[in-house]
């Protein structure tokens, strides 16, 4: 049973009958549908979706690839498109609001979005068909965008109907089929239906009939509530997952949580550690007094291949876990006030840098869902 007071409601998180009750929007079933998404997309890609433009880019290699989003989840795709392919790619990514001026029959142009009728997404397709590129609309495909591509675009459209803050993957995934498709990705093309696969894998490990701690998004949102919380990321793509996870909390869970990079959260927790705590935190009886809302408690994003080094820069500091996409929760015996960063979790393995970060996507999204469940 975890309980809050003051603005909480007590919920037990291993009641899943009460959990699914009080889940009204559904905001876990969007949650769990992102491996859904990213197949829809995958099947969308085998029925010739890109077809067009795969066999053009094999005469005509593009000159760039232009993400171009003006909010959302669709721009923060491009922000991790950019994270884990930007340096590898044999053509420049170029993440951009609007329709660049240089923009031609060379270049390779992807219009993300929700609304089929944001001025800056038509006139940026219309000017992208004007000059000739290739154009590749990751959107709903109807109403002033149809019309201004009027057939002479491919069309990734969804398929599968959730609102907006859960489809960062669906966008994530065209991005990666699109550089795939036009050459640009300058790696071995991603299998969408194994990161679809490894996602459905990880909504079904943190349904709510998973027990508190087998359930690493339970376990997430049972450390969160009545805290001060920061997402840290090290590099590129998990500070970019951090902003996401942050705007998933504000969106979804209605709290509000920072994104920062690891060096200031380290910063922050050890101006903490030098000047002590407070003699009011340590006769805090959470049970008599309540949350104790002001401690900072800080989740760091990582990577497999980052995370030993990750582990060195936090080591000896309190209230900070390690969040990584391969990590199993293990049942804890110690309070988490006296467990260290890495004694609640155990690494379970590996894979590619975008398997780990869709992973952890799903992660916190479901977490958001959880947290807003224990606010009531």
């Amino acid at each position: 049973m975890t309980a809050f007071s003051g603005s909480f409601s007590a919920v037990d998180l291993d009641d899943t009958e009460a959990l699914l009750a009080a889940d009204h929007d559904g905001a876990l079933w969007a949650a769990s549908t992102a491996g859904a998404q990213v197949r829809a997309t995958a099947a969308a890609v085998d029925e010739g979706a890109l077809d067009g433009v795969r066999n053009e880019s094999r005469d005509y290699p593009p000159r760039s690839v232009i993400w171009l989003s003006t909010r959302g989840a669709a721009a923060m795709a491009g922000s991790m498109l950019a994270a884990v392919r930007g340096d590898a790619a044999r053509a420049p990514l170029v993440l951009a609001a609007e329709a660049p001026a240089w923009i031609g029959s060379l270049d390779v142009l992807a219009v993300a979005g929700d609304d089929p009728g944001d001025p800056a997404l038509v006139a940026a397709a219309a000017a992208g068909v004007r000059r000739g590129a290739r154009v590749v609309v990751v959107a709903p495909y109807e109403g002033p965008l149809r019309d201004a591509t009027a057939g002479r675009a491919a069309v990734l459209e969804p398929r599968i109907a959730v609102r907006a803050e859960f489809g960062l993957l669906r966008y994530f995934a065209a991005g990666l089929a699109v550089l795939d498709a036009v050459g640009a990705a300058g790696e071995a093309p991603v299998d969408l239906g194994a990161i679809a696969d490894e996602l459905d894998a990880e909504a079904l490990r943190n349904s709510a009939a998973r027990e508190l701690f087998t359930n690493p998004a339970k376990l997430l949102a049972d450390r969160m509530v009545g805290r001060e919380v920061a997402l840290a990321g090290d590099c590129a793509a998990t500070l970019a997952l951090a902003r996401h996870g942050s705007a998933t909390m504000l969106r979804i869970g209605r709290t509000a949580v920072a994104a920062v990079g690891l060096a200031d959260a380290v910063s922050a927790l050890r101006a903490r550690s030098a000047v002590g705590r407070d003699v009011s935190d340590i006769f805090h009886d959470e049970q008599i007094d309540g949350p104790a809302g002001d401690r900072l408690r800080v989740l760091v994003l990582t990577l497999h291949e980052e995370r030993t080094v990750v582990a060195a820069r936090i080591n000896g500091l309190g209230d900070v876990d390690l969040v990584a996409a391969g990590d199993v929760p293990m049942a804890l015996g110690a309070s988490e006030d006296v467990a260290g960063p890495t004694e609640s979790l155990a690494s379970a393995g590996s894979g590619p840098t975008e398997q780990q970060l869709a992973v952890l996507a799903v992660r916190l999204e479901m977490a958001a869902a959880y947290v807003r469940l224990l606010r009531g």
